[in-house]
């Protein structure tokens, strides 16, 4: 791998997106509206916003870099571009590397605004540094971009990559801990959400809201962190130049 290909890759998608508004404006601007629209509904509930709002806010880098990430990679391969791509010297771990770097640059600026937009306009209280709860997000949005990379090797059309999201995102979702406690799940679901990756993620993000101590979010962070380098190596394996 290159560092200076993979900056390169970086660079392009960072431009793609610059130039696709409406993308830009589903991966700044709809986290933002959904944090406020849940503020809304709870607003009249005191305490319930503080409890769902951490879990949402690792929740939502991941399912829409997930789907952005999915489809705009299938859209590469179908459309002929990732061939001529990887015909110049470049290796697919460059491709998928830069493509995380990129999205994690964007998942830096989404999470920041999402972050700030909760602790500051909606009240949410935070007990550990702020700077963590960003790092946190960011590590979520580059797990979704991982996974969304790795799926799109799998689906010929975009329709099939956004049908891979009930079979990965959802279990996930409905496991991570958010709705009920993880440990009083029934047994074989709870060692199942042991091993799904958001249910790290979701644990940094509550652990940040209610204590400051954080070596278990750093634990947590790291997990994330594994899984989705273990996701981009897959990634590099399955993925093929052009779609049958």
């Amino acid at each position: 791998m290159s560092l200076r290909i993979t900056l390169a890759v970086a660079v392009r998608v960072l431009t793609q997106l610059r130039r696709d508004h409406r993308t830009m404006a589903m991966l700044l601007v709809v986290p933002c509206a959904l944090m406020a629209l849940l503020w809304w509904m709870l607003d009249d509930v005191p305490g319930t916003f503080d409890r769902f709002a951490p879990g949402l806010l690792a929740m939502f880098p991941f399912i829409i870099m997930f789907l952005v990430t999915s489809v705009t990679t299938l859209r590469e391969r179908s459309g002929g571009t990732l061939e001529r791509l990887l015909a110049m010297p470049m290796g697919k771990l460059d491709f998928l590397v830069g493509y995380a770097l990129a999205f994690g640059l964007v998942a830096a600026v989404q999470s920041a605004f999402a972050v700030a937009l909760s602790v500051t306009l909606l009240g949410l209280d935070v007990e550990g540094p702020l700077w963590l709860l960003t790092i946190v997000a960011v590590a979520d949005a580059v797990l979704g971009s991982a996974l969304g990379l790795l799926v799109s090797a799998f689906a010929r059309t975009e329709f099939q990559a956004v049908q891979f999201m009930p079979a990965v995102v959802i279990p996930q979702i409905l496991l991570c801990g958010l709705f009920v406690p993880r440990s009083s799940l029934p047994d074989v679901l709870e060692a199942i959400s042991d091993v799904l990756p958001l249910s790290y993620a979701v644990d940094a993000m509550q652990a940040l809201t209610t204590t400051a101590q954080t070596g278990e979010v750093w634990g947590d962070v790291g997990v994330v962190a594994a899984i989705a380098a273990a996701g981009l190596a897959l990634g590099a394996v399955t993925l093929r130049r052009r779609t049958p």
